[in-house]
C-alpha cells in the first residue's frame, strides 16, 4: 500500500501561501527550513487529515511561471473535501468576499461532484468538494 506523503509547490512567497492555507483550510504551519548554500527554503503545512503540503522557494533555479489558473500538463489542481455542500458554499463565499478568484461554481458536475474551483494566491487551482 502506498500513501501520498506530501505534495510540494514552488512559490515566490512562502509566508503568503502558508497564511492562506492556514486561515482558510486550517493547516498547521511548520518551521521554515533554509539551506542557504543551495538557495532553498521550505515549510511544511499539515492538515487535520494528516496530509501535508510543502511550500518551496529557490534562488538557484528558475521554475517556469504560468498565468494564474492555467491548465497545464502535470499537477493541475489540489482538491479539499469539506464534508458538505453548505461548507463548499460558505468557503466559496468567504474566499470571494476576500477577493480571491472563483473560477467556477459552486456547482454539481456531470460526474456527480459538488464543487467550486478557486485560485490560491499563486494562481494554483483548488477544488472545494463535499
Amino acid at each position: 500500500m502506498a500513501i501520498i506523503e506530501h505534495i510540494a509547490l514552488w512559490t515566490e512567497d512562502i509566508e503568503r501561501l502558508a497564511s492562506f492555507y492556514a486561515e482558510y483550510f486550517g493547516a498547521s504551519v511548520g518551521p521554515k527550513y533554509t539551506n542557504s548554500s543551495k538557495g532553498f527554503e521550505s515549510r511544511f503545512l499539515r492538515f487535520q487529515s494528516g496530509a501535508r503540503l510543502e511550500l518551496m522557494k529557490t534562488s538557484a533555479l528558475g521554475p517556469v511561471k504560468y498565468d494564474p489558473g492555467t491548465h497545464r500538463m502535470g499537477l493541475t489542481h489540489l482538491a479539499f473535501s469539506l464534508g458538505s455542500e453548505n461548507r463548499v458554499d460558505e468557503l466559496t463565499a468567504t474566499l470571494r468576499a476576500a477577493g480571491f478568484t472563483i473560477v467556477d461554481g459552486p456547482r454539481r458536475t456531470g460526474d456527480g461532484y459538488y464543487e467550486s474551483v478557486i485560485l490560491d494566491p499563486d494562481g494554483n487551482r483548488i477544488e472545494l468538494t463535499l
